[in-house]
């Protein structure tokens, strides 16, 4: 002992120190690496200490199972990739389907998950896999995971069909929420409205302006909505199959886009007011309703009534024909000027002596009708421009439209106005768009929008007899060959009809009303003057359809 009893150094008592500090250090080290190596919720594997003789213990098959799905559910594609026997393959598919998915949230129901037996090498444990993919947007489905034993350890067993059923190799999940997706197409395929997350939107806003208002409507009203689902994709982003939901089908409608472009043209080419409707006669097909800017915004082209002048000679040689006061070889008069009752009525400065009815149409004689009519009862005229459709009414799905009106005459003159498109007579373009086309399809024309939407028929018609309409037909290719709209000659068969209708003492208006093969379609331009705008609108619409 030293000086107050302090241990003597004789360098055995500090070595013995230094060891036992050392030791002390070598337990805490191997105390701490324990500690670190224990195996927890985020373990892939259980690791022995090193320097120690007591192994942590093995994972369970459940151990694993929760751990993949853990990881398999937060998007931690590599952790859960790790827990499997193919970490490649499984950190490829499991990305990809964070990625093409995009979900707010995933979780997993593991009710039914169980320890395999004891001794058994593999296991199939079922769980319920749930997506969170945005508000009030969930999907949820079964799937099974299986597990190896292996060398005394757990995995899962790699395959793309534990992430849902229908995933193979190469695929990805996808959400599809139709933003974009069309909501109307034309009769050929192409877009005119797409969805959008409140509504539709043009998929080009200079595409049938006059009719994309009414058609987003109906789209909405027959339930749709930018439809979200989920699709099966290949590698390239292709859909290969829907998985969950049921994608909205866009509604179909009637309507060309090129002929509605062709005839929007034509309108936009004329500074007056200007419109065009143009049916497909076989099928009643609403194929294009333009108007200029200067013809405003409202769809007057659908329902505006205006005087139709001479197209309505159309009716009035009907008319004719029906009451046997004549037919398209009867020699009438055409002097240039005739008082019939208290009405004088003039033709546009020329006679032509006594000609077929034909002639006369063709030429657009006033005095020859005006003077046949006023032998027909007061009812003829109206019945006659009803077989022509020019009385029904229709509702179509988002749209309003007009015929005409062509009452019962007060009087002898009143006759005799009407029947050259006067007087009270009016039509709209898109009802004198129906008259042509009930005379190229020999039978009553339904007007329709949509090919799945029918047209509800409040007021029907029923067309001329064949033999009426043989003769209209023939009267009205004579317009074009040899009358009033020979301007139109070199676009084909066209047939027709001109009018010019007075408004007042110094405007008319120019009309034109035909057919050409499955088109039928009335032009009308607002104070021209003559109906040789209407024509020259016609002609650049015929030329711009081929």
């Amino acid at each position: 002992m030293g000086i107050l009893g302090d241990p003597v150094d004789d360098g055995r008592t500090r070595k013995r120190l230094i060891i036992t500090a050392g030791a002390l250090v070598a337990a805490v080290i191997v105390a701490i690496a324990v500690i670190q190596f224990l195996p927890g919720d985020d373990t892939t594997e259980p690791v022995a200490a090193e320097g120690t003789t007591t192994a942590a213990p093995e994972l369970t098959a459940l151990d694993v199972t929760n751990q993949f799905l853990n990881a398999f559910t937060s998007g931690d594609a590599a952790r859960a990739a790790a827990l499997t026997d193919d970490a490649a393959s499984a950190t490829t598919q499991l990305t990809a389907v964070w990625r093409t998915l995009t979900p707010t949230a995933a979780t997993a129901d593991r009710t039914a998950l169980v320890e395999p037996a004891a001794g058994t090498t593999t296991g199939d444990e079922k769980f319920t896999l749930t997506w969170t993919l945005g508000p009030q947007r969930t999907w949820s489905y079964e799937s099974t995971l299986r597990l190896t034993k292996k060398d005394k350890r757990w995995r899962v067993q790699w395959q793309p069909t534990l992430v849902h059923p229908r995933l193979a190799a190469g695929q990805s999940l996808a959400l599809r929420d139709g933003t974009g997706q069309p909501a109307v197409v034309d009769r050929d395929g192409a877009p005119l409205l797409t969805w959008t997350a409140t509504g539709t939107q043009p998929a080009d806003p200079a595409v049938a302006p006059l009719l994309l208002p009414g058609m987003g409507r109906v789209a909405g009203d027959q339930g749709g909505t930018s439809g979200w689902h989920i699709a099966l994709i290949d590698g390239a982003g292709k859909d290969l199959e829907v998985l969950y939901g049921t994608p909205t089908a866009a509604l179909t409608s009637t309507m060309s886009a090129p002929v509605q472009k062709a005839a929007q043209a034509a309108v936009d080419a004329q500074q007056l007011p200007a419109m065009l409707v143009a049916i497909q006669p076989s099928t009643g097909g609403i194929l294009a309703v333009a108007q200029n800017s200067s013809a405003g915004a409202d769809p007057v082209a659908l329902n505006g009534l205006y005087p139709p002048g001479s197209t309505f000679k159309i009716a009035t040689a009907t008319a004719l024909i029906e009451g046997g006061v004549a037919d398209v070889g009867t020699v009438v008069p055409c002097p240039g000027s005739a008082t019939v009752g208290q009405r004088t009525v003039k033709n546009a400065g020329f006679e032509l002596g006594d000609v077929p009815l034909r002639t006369a149409f063709a030429k657009s004689c006033n005095t020859s009708f005006a003077m046949q009519a006023a032998k027909l009862p007061p009812a003829a005229l109206g019945d006659a421009a009803s077989q022509l459709g020019l009385a029904a009414d229709f509702q179509v799905p988002g749209i309003a439209t007009e015929t005409g009106s062509v009452p019962t005459p007060a009087d002898a003159t009143e006759q005799v106005e009407n029947s050259i498109g006067q007087g009270r007579v009016t039509a709209s373009c898109f009802g004198l768009a129906l008259t042509a086309a009930t005379v190229d399809a020999g039978k009553a024309v339904t007007p329709k929008l949509w090919r799945d939407l029918e047209t509800t028929v409040g007021t029907g018609y029923q067309a001329p007899p064949g033999n009426v309409i043989g003769s209209l037909r023939s009267m009205m290719r004579d317009v074009v060959t040899s009358g009033t709209a020979t301007g139109l000659a070199g676009y084909g068969a066209v047939f027709g009809k001109t009018g010019t209708a007075e408004v007042d003492a110094t405007d008319a208006h120019g009309w034109f009303a035909g057919y050409r093969g499955d088109v039928a379609f009335a032009a009308l331009v607002l104070d021209a003057s003559t109906s040789k705008t209407a024509v020259a609108v016609s002609g650049a619409f015929l030329g711009a359809i081929g």
